[in-house]
């Protein structure tokens, strides 16, 4: 096996791991954004990821085309995630950070099981875009191109995200919040209403990520409950509430999973938590955490 490995299909798997990072990128900044700013273990987390390609579904089902589904679809999502935070999450602050933790787990199968109700226990193919169907040439040889796509579409949400927290005034508020919320209260700014809109981005996120996914994976109730696993070794291993830690995570633990999958495909999944483990062996933080942030 090793003697057919050549440096182009090395370069290729490597290709192949950046874009399934790119999805668990997506999926883990909003999760540390939501942790970061509101301490919340969202366990929900898969299931809004589920929601948007659920939404995209739908909405390439009654007319939509792809490109649009890619504006609906954060926005629906986002909207369900600033419900949730009024409604159920709020008047669990200040109570211990296991109350959101457990609601969450708990609303993760309620939205499930909606879904089942509504759409149905069977999964449903979601074809890729025919603008972005095909293979394109790389120097190393021909990758496809919606892959491409989603690494492309996830350097524009990143660009996006700081843009917003590093160059706004909101994001001022939203960096300092996450660091020092009573400050913030006292300076007269309603730290509710940055944790909603927050909460509604995290999740907004969560969707993009279920609607890009979506083409590679299909469409099914389960489809965030495996990945959501995945998501939070992400989280950890890059730091809880460390957006740039789960970027740099994200990409890393694609890149292990698509590298164990070409020299011992039996050991992919495994190979995850295999890096958590060293990882928080060494930094039991991850690598830009802050030490005691759980507690």
């Amino acid at each position: 096996m090793l003697a057919g490995l050549t440096p182009d299909l090395i370069a290729l798997q490597l290709f192949t791991g950046l874009a399934l990072g790119a999805v668990y990128v997506l999926l883990s900044i909003g999760l540390s954004l939501i942790f970061g700013m509101l301490t919340v273990v969202n366990f929900a987390h898969g299931a809004f990821y589920m929601i948007g390609a659920y939404i995209g579904l739908y909405a390439l089902s009654i007319g939509a085309n792809f490109w649009v589904a890619l504006l609906v679809v954060p926005v629906a999502v986002g909207l369900v995630g600033l419900a949730v935070e009024r409604v159920l999450i709020r008047p669990l602050y200040g109570r211990g950070i296991d109350y959101p933790l457990l609601l969450t787990f708990g609303l993760g199968y309620v939205m499930i099981e909606v879904v089942r109700i509504i759409f149905g226990r069977t999964g449903y193919p979601f074809d890729t875009p025919e603008l972005l169907q095909g293979a394109v040439d790389i120097w190393v040889g021909y990758f496809p191109l919606y892959r491409l796509f989603i690494i492309a579409a996830t350097a524009v949400v990143l660009a996006g995200l700081y843009l917003f927290l590093e160059k706004t005034s909101f994001g001022l508020i939203i960096r300092a919040g996450a660091r020092d919320p009573q400050i913030v209260r006292i300076l007269g700014v309603d730290v509710s209403k940055v944790w909603l809109i927050v909460f509604g981005i995290g999740t907004g996120i969560a969707g993009l990520a279920g609607l890009l996914a979506a083409p590679l994976q299909g469409v099914a109730p389960e489809m965030g409950a495996t990945i959501l696993a995945e998501a939070f070794v992400v989280t950890v291993v890059g730091g809880m509430g460390s957006l740039l830690g789960a970027v740099l995570a994200g990409l890393l633990v694609g890149v292990v999973v698509s590298m164990t999958s070409l020299f011992a495909p039996e050991m992919a999944k495994v190979s995850i938590f295999a890096l958590m483990a060293v990882v928080l062996l060494v930094r039991p933080q991850g690598f830009f955490g802050r030490a005691g942030l759980m507690s």
